[in-house]
Parts: structure tokens; C-alpha cells; sequence
């Protein structure tokens, strides 16, 4: 394993309970880097997700190569930022941050939801550091028209969700539905990431609030380039979300997401369209690691393949 950077804690948050953090352009993000060789898997998270959340991937990935999670400002254990923030700022940083930890490109982006539409910007700002793709129901230019109109939600909707308040009743459901899916991490991973998310359960809707200037950052940023590619689409219902989309409107969901996702891996020569029907939008890494970890695999040797390493 590889030792970690030389980091800093910061003075408004509590130590992570693995990795650390490094300081990017006056913040401090929090990194876990693990593993070997080249080339490194960097995954971004969705949003109001966490690096630790995707820890089994991280590990997994760790086994075959070097593997970097981190969280971007404002989410997680990194510093405090303005939300929502530009693709093109969370990718410079991004950029700045796999500079400081000293993990040369080119990269396999593990982009999830808004993460996936940050791995494919930045694939468009830097098409010669990316080496492959491998995209967990991404954001895209054309995603709003495949939203039914029960999800369209207005920014000033959002804001007013962000200023309230959790019901305690929800709050002990949410603990009980993240201690269940971290079971399988370790137990100081485990009670810190579910007390994380339990103060930052607002970063997710303040994340959402910047998706319309990400689509157009992604409209305007031009072709990825054309590497092997993977994406992946989460067709099952989540009983969590029920409250907010009930089932008909999720199948509405990932009936648009399916089609969409085959026409990203359509677009370049080496793409692949994997349909996951027992795996839920926000758990897909969870609900089915083993497919994912697969998908990673197969993009490494494909990449390997060509260069020689492998």
C-alpha cells in the first residue's frame, strides 16, 4: 500500500477515520489513496454522497491498481465550500488535487450521478488524462428530457427543502438505513460515515441546485475522447425513495435512464451498456459490487491491453 501524502486537519471538522487530507488551493480535501500501478482509478462521488461510501470499490480497486478516493469542497470530511459550484471548478480541483498527491495521469474516472457528469467534463477539459470511463447512471446534457415531470423540481424548491428541517422520526430512519448499508465496513468507517451523513444531509440538495449549469458546462465541452467505456444503469425501485418518487415514477426514471445510458455508450467505438435490474440508483455500488468491480476490471485490462502493461 502506498503511504499517504503528508496532510492537515482541519480545525471545523473531525479527523476522518481513514485517509486524510491534503490542502488544494487553500482547502483542505479529504484523500484515501491505496494501492499500486498505474493506470489510478479516481472515483467521484454522486451528489450528497461521500468517498467512504464507495470504500468496497475503492478497496476492490486497490487489489489491481492504484485507487484514489476523495471528497470534493464542501462534501464529506474537505473543507467548507460555497455550494453548488461549477463542473469546471470541481474538475480544476480535482486536476490540482491528483497533482498534489502525486498520482500521474492518464486515469479510469468512476463517475456516479452528478460525479459521472463531472468524469465526463473533465474527459472533455482533459481528454489526453483520461485513459477510461466508467459511468454509474451519469449526469448528461440530455438527461432533463428523459426527467418525467414529477422530479422537476425548481431552484427555489430546492432552497427550501435545504432550509429545513429533518423530522426526528426520519432522521432515526436514515441512521437505521445507513448503518445498514455500511454493515460491511469497518467498524470505525462504519459509525463515522453514518454520523457524517447525518450533518450533511443538506449537501446533496445544495449540490443539485447547480445541475442546470452543469448540463450546459457538458453541452458545450465537446466529444469525450474515445476510450473504453462502460455505463452502467440502476433499474430497480428504492422503497427509501418511495415518500419523494413512488414506484410508477421511478420506473418512469429508469426507463429514461436506460435509454439515454445506451446512446452514451453508443458514442464512442469502445463502449458498453451494462443493465443492473436489481440495483437501486443511490446504492448501485452497494447492491452490486461484484458488477461493478467487473466493469472496472474489464476497462483496466482494455487499457492495459493497448498500452502494454498489461
Amino acid at each position: 500500500m502506498q503511504a499517504h501524502p503528508p496532510t492537515m486537519q482541519s480545525p471545523t471538522l473531525p479527523p476522518p477515520p481513514i485517509g486524510g487530507r491534503v490542502l488544494v488551493g487553500g482547502r483542505r480535501l479529504f484523500v484515501h489513496r491505496s494501492g499500486e500501478g498505474s493506470p489510478a482509478v479516481v472515483i467521484l462521488p454522486g451528489a450528497g454522497a461521500m468517498a467512504l461510501d464507495y470504500l468496497n470499490i475503492h478497496d476492490g480497486a486497490a487489489r489491481v491498481t492504484t485507487s484514489v478516493l476523495y471528497d470534493r469542497a464542501g462534501t464529506g470530511w474537505s473543507d467548507r465550500a460555497d455550494l453548488p459550484r461549477t463542473s469546471t471548478e470541481v474538475t480544476t480541483e480535482l486536476r490540482a488535487m491528483l497533482q498534489v498527491v502525486g498520482t500521474p495521469a492518464p486515469y479510469i474516472l468512476v463517475g456516479h450521478s452528478l460525479g459521472g457528469g463531472f468524469a465526463r467534463h473533465y474527459a472533455q477539459r482533459f481528454p489526453h488524462e483520461v485513459a477510461g470511463l466508467l459511468l454509474l447512471d451519469p449526469l448528461h446534457e440530455d438527461s432533463p428530457k428523459y426527467w418525467p415531470e414529477e422530479t422537476r423540481q425548481g431552484a427555489g424548491q430546492l432552497e427550501a427543502m435545504a432550509n429545513a428541517e429533518l423530522p426526528p422520526a426520519m432522521i432515526e430512519a436514515y441512521r437505521a438505513l445507513f448503518e445498514q448499508k455500511f454493515r460491511t465496513w469497518p467498524d470505525q468507517v462504519s459509525l463515522a460515515l453514518v454520523a457524517r451523513h447525518l450533518e450533511a444531509w443538506r449537501v446533496g440538495i445544495l449540490e443539485s441546485m447547480s445541475l442546470d449549469t452543469v448540463i450546459a458546462e457538458l453541452a458545450n465541452g465537446g466529444p469525450i475522447p474515445d476510450v473504453p467505456l462502460v455505463v452502467m444503469t440502476a433499474m430497480g425501485i428504492d422503497p427509501v425513495q418511495s415518500a419523494f418518487a413512488p414506484e410508477a415514477v421511478q420506473q418512469k426514471i429508469n426507463d429514461g435512464k436506460r435509454t439515454l445510458n445506451e446512446l452514451i455508450a453508443r458514442s464512442t467505438s469502445r463502449g458498453r451498456h451494462v443493465v443492473l435490474p436489481d440495483a437501486a440508483h443511490a446504492w448501485m455500488t452497494m447492491d452490486q459490487p461484484d458488477a461493478v468491480l467487473r466493469a472496472l476490471r474489464e476497462l483496466l485490462n482494455a487499457v492495459r491491453a493497448v498500452d502494454g502493461s498489461g
